[in-house]
């Protein structure tokens, strides 16, 4: 994979799929903004990459403001002069798991507000950057929620198949403008929100097992690798697409 120079902003990179992300973006020798509204995490992983001898740079960033997601795609293309590729990663889960009869409004808002509209900001923006240079590329970080039903979990779900729908709409509009707009749809995958899941009862790891043919878990740096791949020219000719990492699950 070429992503040599590249300059790629990722949200939600202070930990997780989004950490795994920038650092292998890093690999490639990319030039990586690492995106978070944690700026303690961020700086974090900025400074494991330059310790390995790569370029990054950490942005303080809550997605759900408008003004700031602007800040963000400001001060990348004042220091690059560029955006090539905006990856879409930041993301919650609600605090309960409850049927949608009782749903709290507070997870409704919050996870709308973060899974969905946060979302649709940074498309906004970079998409206006990105026309102006006449290319780029977009990966949006979906899941499985966003393809089949799931459970216990209306507003994630419903953030999640937007972000989908989203992806396509974008990807429909901006083809002939040379911007690829894709998603990617992790399953069950180590990080905060499946430990969140894990604590509802100290069975849980092994039922949700039972439904992964593969019988794991998937690891950040697994779904990292396929955000790599969208970004490069490996895969020019895709765009509006979701490529599911699940194991099996969604079989």
């Amino acid at each position: 994979m070429n992503l040599d120079t590249k300059v790629v902003i990722i949200t939600g990179a202070g930990s997780g799929i989004g950490a795994a992300t920038a650092k292998l973006f890093a690999t490639h020798n990319a030039n990586v903004i690492v995106s978070d509204i944690n700026l303690e995490s961020a700086q974090k992983v900025v400074d494991e990459i330059i310790a390995e001898g790569g370029n990054a740079s950490a942005i303080k960033t809550d997605v759900t403001q408008f003004e700031e997601v602007e800040t963000l795609i400001k001060k990348t293309v004042e220091h690059h002069d560029r955006l090539d590729v905006m990856v879409n990663n930041a993301g919650i889960g609600g605090k309960n798991q409850l049927r949608t009869a009782d749903h709290t409004h507070e997870d409704w808002h919050n996870v709308i507000a973060v899974n969905q509209t946060g979302v649709f900001y940074c498309m906004k923006l970079a998409l206006q950057r990105m026309v102006k240079q006449g290319n780029g590329n977009i990966i949006n970080v979906a899941s499985l929620a966003g393809l089949k039903a799931s459970g216990n979990n209306l507003s994630y779900s419903a953030s999640k198949f937007a972000v989908v729908g989203m992806t396509k709409s974008a990807a429909l509009e901006y083809g002939r403008k040379n911007i690829r707009i894709n998603a990617v749809c992790p399953g069950f995958t180590n990080s905060a929100l499946l430990d969140q899941l894990l604590s509802v009862s100290s069975d849980m790891g092994d039922k949700l097992k039972r439904f992964i043919p593969m019988g794991r878990f998937g690891e950040a740096t697994e779904i990292a690798e396929a955000i790599c791949w969208l970004a490069s020219e490996n895969s020019k000719f895709i765009t509006g697409q979701t490529i599911t990492l699940d194991g099996g699950t969604s079989l």
